[in-house]
């Protein structure tokens, strides 16, 4: 199964609505195609300037890495040099701090990945991984 454009509409308004239910500061959303390419964005009023490249960079580094940002920021707490590195090697396209989540289908094949920022790592990720799930129920995206 692919994400559509319809899907990743629908992952965006949901994450936003997650962010809202959780009293989130204004949030940057983005969903990105297995390819990491841009799908669907949105940035909330009062979300600060430089929200869009760190929500893609979350998004990018978990489809990179093949793993959700709050896992990679555990795993360069004991190994920086090498996420460091990592880092520089992708011209700093990579975040990793939570809020980089990935899609999966029903299968538990990669089919692309959230980014947000603006609040809390951890609640970033919440509200990527409430979203997602949201948009899952609602629209039947996978199971």
């Amino acid at each position: 199964m692919k994400l559509t454009l319809k899907n990743a509409r629908v992952i965006v308004d949901d994450t936003l609505a997650a962010a809202r239910d959780r009293g989130a500061q204004p949030l940057a959303v983005i969903v990105l195609d297995e390819g990491a390419h841009p799908m669907a964005f949105a940035r909330e009023d009062g979300a600060s300037l430089f929200r869009f490249d760190i929500a893609r960079a979350k998004a990018a580094g978990a489809l990179g890495m093949g793993a959700d940002t709050a896992v990679l920021a555990e795993r360069a707490r004991g190994n920086p040099v090498f996420f460091q590195s990592l880092a520089t090697a992708v011209g700093g396209q990579m975040a990793f701090s939570p809020g980089g989540v990935l899609v999966r289908d029903e299968s538990g094949t990669v089919i692309g990945a959230v980014g947000v920022s603006g609040d809390t790592g951890e609640c970033d990720a919440e509200c990527a991984a409430a979203g997602i799930a949201a948009a899952f129920i609602r629209k039947g995206i996978c199971s």
